[in-house]
Order: C-alpha cells, then structure tokens, then sequence
C-alpha cells in the first residue's frame, strides 16, 4: 500500500501531485493508494470548510484507491500526539509507502530529522525549521520502526507553487468566503475541475462552510465554573482565568482574544476551543495516552509518566532554590532525582464549624485556581457548597500547579478524616 495522510480541505493541484506520484509507485510495485483522509476536526484542531463526504469523493476522483477515515485524534490531542498515532495506524494497516512533498532537498529533512532520532524527542520541533511537519513525520517515522519492527519508505516531491507561492488551502478557503462562498476564477486555477464541480455542489446545497456547534460551545464557555474549566483537557488556570474575566461570550472571537491573552497560539487556541466544544476531559485525553502508551507508540519523552515527573523534578528543584526554567532543562536532558514521585498529595483545607456536620469520607473535593492563583477546591455537599483554598507545602503547591498547568494531567480530589482534621486527598492521574 502507498499512503498519504492528509486533510484535503479542499482537494487542489498540489495534492493532485502528491497522488500522482504515489500512483507512479503504486503502477511499479502492483499496490493501492490509500488516503488517510482526517475526519472530524483537522490536523490544526478546527472544523472542515468541506465535509468528509465530499473530500473523499474528491481525493478518489483525484487518483486515489481508497480512502481511510482518521477521526477522534484532533480534537483531543496535540500533533506531537497525534503523528505517532497516524504513523502507527498506517504501519499496521500495512503502508509500505509514504508521498509527501516538501520544500527542502530530502537529503535536508533527513539531516534535520536525526537529530530528534538520536535524542528521542519529537515534541517542541522549533517552529524556525523548514517544513517542520514534514521533519516530524520522518523523525517519529524512524522512531516508529525500532518499535515495531518496519517502517514506511518516505517518497518526497517538490511542494508545487503558483508564481513562487505554496498553494494553501488556507488561502483557498479564505479567498472563497471573501468571495461570498462563489469560487473566484484565481482560485479556479488552483483546483482540479473534479474539486470544483463537488466544491460547487457543497455550496449550493449549504454544506459549506463547516463550523464549530457555537450554541455548546459558548453555553460551557458561559456557564462552567472554574473547576469545570480547568478539567477539560488542554486548558490551563491562565486560560480558565482569561474566560473567567471574558464573559459573556456571543461570539467565537471574543474566545479567542481571551485565550491569547493566557499565552496560547493559534494551534493550541484551536485544540483548546474544540475540547470545550465536544466537552473532553483531561482524564479523557490521559486514558487515551496511555491506551497507546501500552502499544509502545507514545514516545518516550511524552508519556504522562513523563510528564508528572517533570513536574517533581521542577517543584523539587525549585524549593532548592533553582529557576525554573533551568530545572526544566536539566530534566530535558536527562537529569534525575532520587526522591520518588509521590502521585498521592494530602492538602489542609479551611473550613467553618457549620460546615464540618456535613462533610463525609470520600466526598469529592474538585480542583481549581482561584483569581489570586491559589489552589483552592470545591466541595458539594448535599446541604452546601464548600470552597476554599488548600493548605500545602511549598514543593507540594509548586507540583500540583505544574500538573494543572500540563493540561492533559488529571488530580482527583476526595475528602478523608484524619486526626487533626479534614483533609483533602489528591490523586495525580
């Protein structure tokens, strides 16, 4: 089989290029192409401008074989997550195969890809390489084959240009709604006529373009308190706070600004947008994680184990007087401590006479920040709600924090009696 994973949102001529030449492979070894075709949300996280159906009628009109559905990824996990998954998928689907086209000479993603090869690490690939994506899918490639025996054989061709431009399906989208959803003759020239007649057949039955369910989305954006927010999968205590302050919400832009505010680019606003919208939950996402960590897919630098370690690392370093972001250097580069990562934390909490008669063992205890960055809990009681800020350790705060900051970590907070008192226990993951 020859593969290609894609989101052909719409099908143009540079991907009309890309199943070309995995024809041309296809012919010399008697096999199939076959699309990985992106179903549901796109590889950057956002609803489709053309639904599946329709791409998929577009890439077999374009050449290919057969058209496989990836969903369910998108929505809920990064790309340094998602790659290794698609990779694997394809692998064991039994893709011998991969097109791809690329900016740089081949020999030049092959160099910059040995590198994370040699390191183990696919995540934080800088933004300033060339054809970064392209890097990543040949790096985690090479990772995928030591594990599981075989690897895809990368073909690259020259990404195709117009007047020394990349044809972007971004603009092409950009440019048909500036166009009041008519498809401009410029455009027209960008696309095989196969993509303009279904294009045009979308458009007229009102399936273009695709967008977010706004009511759901700006009904939790509204109305889910903080501790609601800071469960859901890739959203941290600065970007519930920057909700918080941006009620009440009409439209999706507002949403953005205010995630922007928190720090977040335009990749992870989108991601973190979609989780809310389809309501994912950071245990959601770590079950997921660990589903593949147990098929060796997950690289190592990114399995939530790691990831809770770092946090130990950084706290324990930091209570020693280290700045943070030297402690998370060292543990990038290997460095250990010997103290055991505790994954049970226990937390003094504040509570009033009145309140104590209707506490009881195992009550759940909901985690979140509050607006003067305290670590604080919610307690619902069948008489009351309960809130108030943790008691905890300098290291213990500076861990917990870090593991609400990671956004996909989930801590489970409980009641338990203890005695000198309430406590409330917190289950890291």
């Amino acid at each position: 089989m020859i593969g290609i994973s894609a989101d052909f949102d719409p099908v143009h001529r540079g991907h009309v290029k890309l199943i070309q030449k995995a024809r041309e492979v296809a012919d010399e070894k008697g096999s199939e192409v076959v699309i990985y075709l992106n179903k549901g949300y796109s590889a950057n996280h956002a609803p489709f401008f053309v639904g599946y159906d329709a791409r998929r009628r577009m890439a077999l009109a374009a050449g290919a074989d057969r058209v496989v559905p990836i969903e369910g990824l998108h929505h809920r996990l990064t790309m340094a997550y998602t790659v290794p998954i698609r990779i694997a998928m394809m692998i064991q689907d039994g893709v011998r195969d991969y097109v791809d086209a690329t900016d740089v000479s081949p020999n030049q993603i092959k160099k910059y890809a040995s590198d994370f090869v040699k390191s183990g690490i696919f995540s934080g690939i800088p933004r300033n390489l060339p054809n970064r994506n392209v890097i990543r899918w040949y790096a985690v490639n090479e990772f995928l084959g030591k594990v599981l025996g075989r690897r895809m054989k990368f073909h690259f061709i020259p990404e195709l240009k117009v007047q020394d431009e990349k044809i972007s399906g971004r603009i092409i989208r950009r440019k048909i709604l500036e166009n009041n959803l008519r498809i401009p003759e410029g455009v027209r020239k960008l696309l095989p006529t196969s993509t303009i007649t279904i294009l045009q057949e979308e458009i007229d039955q009102g399936n273009i373009p695709g967008e977010r369910n706004l009511e759901v989305l700006l009904d939790r954006l509204n109305n889910y308190p903080r501790p609601g927010l800071l469960e859901i999968a890739h959203l941290n205590a600065a970007a519930v706070d920057e909700i918080i302050e941006g009620r009440k919400y009409r439209k999706e832009t507002p949403a953005w600004a205010s995630l922007r505010k928190a720090g977040y680019g335009p990749v992870l606003t989108r991601l973190a947008l979609s989780c809310v919208e389809e309501n994912v939950t950071r245990r959601e996402v770590f079950d997921l994680i660990k589903s593949y960590q147990k098929e060796r897919i997950i690289p190592p630098d990114q399995t939530v184990e790691r990831v809770i370690g770092r946090a130990w690392f950084v706290a324990s370093s930091v209570e020693k007087g280290m700045d943070s972001h030297e402690a998370h250097e060292r543990f990038r580069k290997g460095e250990i401590i010997r103290h055991k990562v505790p994954y049970t934390v226990n937390a003094g909490i504040h509570l009033r006479s009145f309140e104590l008669s209707s506490l009881q063992e195992g009550l759940p205890a909901q985690l979140y920040v509050d607006k003067r960055g305290m670590i604080s809990c919610l307690i619902k009681t069948r008489e009351r709600k309960i809130k108030s800020p943790l008691k905890l350790q300098a290291r213990d705060a500076t861990y917990l924090r870090l593991l609400l900051d990671s956004q996909i970590i989930p801590l489970q907070g409980s009641m338990i009696s203890k005695k000198k008192g309430w406590r409330v226990q917190i289950k890291v993951g």
